[in-house]
C-alpha cells in the first residue's frame, strides 16, 4: 500500500515470531510427510476444494475444484489425483503447474468444523486408466492433476467456529446479492453505457444454461 509507515510492515520472520512467540509442539508434529489413514478418510468424504499454485513471476492464484466425495483419487500414500472438469478456459491453475509445480490444497467437507491441509508438488497428466474412474454420467475428462504430496496435516476448527460456516442461520439469501451475470456485466461495462435489464436477464439464462448442461 503506497505510503505505508515502514514502522507498521513487519519485514523479517523473526520479527513476526516477536509478536507470536513459538507453535505448540503438538502443531509442528502434527505435520505428516505422507497420507496417513485419517487424511485418507477426510479426502475421501471431501466433495469441494481448493487449490493454490504460483506462476514462475509469484503470481498467486486460488482456485475451487468440486465433485461428488471421493472424486480425488488417491493412488498411494504419497500421491493424489484431481480430474479437471469443464470451467471457463482461462487455465490458470494449469498453466501455474506447468511453470511452477509447487501447491498448496485446502480439503473441506460440508457440515465438519476441521479441515485438511495438504501441499506437494503437481504435474499435468493425461493417464487414460486414471481418468476414466473420474468418469461422471459416463463422461470422462481429459486430464488432471497429480500431485506428489510432501505434506499433510489436519487443521482446526477456529476459524470455521468464527465464521459460523456450517450453521443453518449463517447462511445467506441469494436474493440480496445481484446475479453472476449482474456483477460481471457491470465490471466490465462502460461507465455511460450499463447493462440492460434484458441484458442481464440473457446472461442470468446462459449462466444457469451452462450449469445444466456444461458440468461434465
Amino acid at each position: 500500500m503506497d505510503g505505508q509507515d515502514s514502522n507498521t510492515v513487519i519485514s523479517s520472520d523473526s520479527e513476526l515470531r516477536r509478536n507470536f512467540g513459538e507453535p505448540m509442539e503438538l502443531a509442528i508434529q502434527k505435520q505428516l510427510g505422507k497420507l496417513d489413514v485419517h487424511c485418507k478418510n477426510f479426502i475421501s468424504r471431501s466433495p469441494f476444494l481448493c487449490i493454490g499454485t504460483s506462476a514462475a513471476d509469484g503470481k498467486a492464484d486460488v482456485s475451487p475444484r468440486g465433485d461428488p466425495p471421493g472424486f480425488v483419487q488417491i493412488l498411494d500414500d504419497n500421491t493424489i489425483f484431481i480430474p479437471d472438469r469443464p470451467g471457463n478456459n482461462r487455465l490458470d491453475t494449469m498453466s501455474n503447474i506447468v511453470a511452477n509445480p509447487n501447491v498448496g490444497i485446502f480439503f473441506i467437507i460440508p457440515g465438519i468444523e476441521d479441515t485438511l491441509r495438504v501441499n506437494g508438488k503437481a504435474s499435468i497428466v493425461k493417464d487414460k486408466e486414471i481418468l476414466e474412474r473420474c468418469a461422471v454420467n459416463r463422461k470422462v475428462p481429459s486430464m488432471g492433476i497429480m500431485v506428489e504430496v510432501n505434506e499433510a496435516f489436519l487443521h482446526c476448527a477456529k476459524a470455521v467456529r468464527r465464521s459460523k460456516l456450517w450453521k443453518p442461520e449463517s447462511l445467506q439469501d441469494p436474493t440480496e446479492m445481484p446475479t453472476l451475470a449482474q456483477m460481471i456485466l457491470e465490471q466490465v461495462a462502460t461507465p455511460d453505457k450499463p447493462p440492460t435489464k434484458e441484458e442481464i436477464k440473457e446472461g442470468d439464462e446462459f449462466i444457469e444454461d451452462n450449469y445444466k448442461t456444461g458440468l461434465y
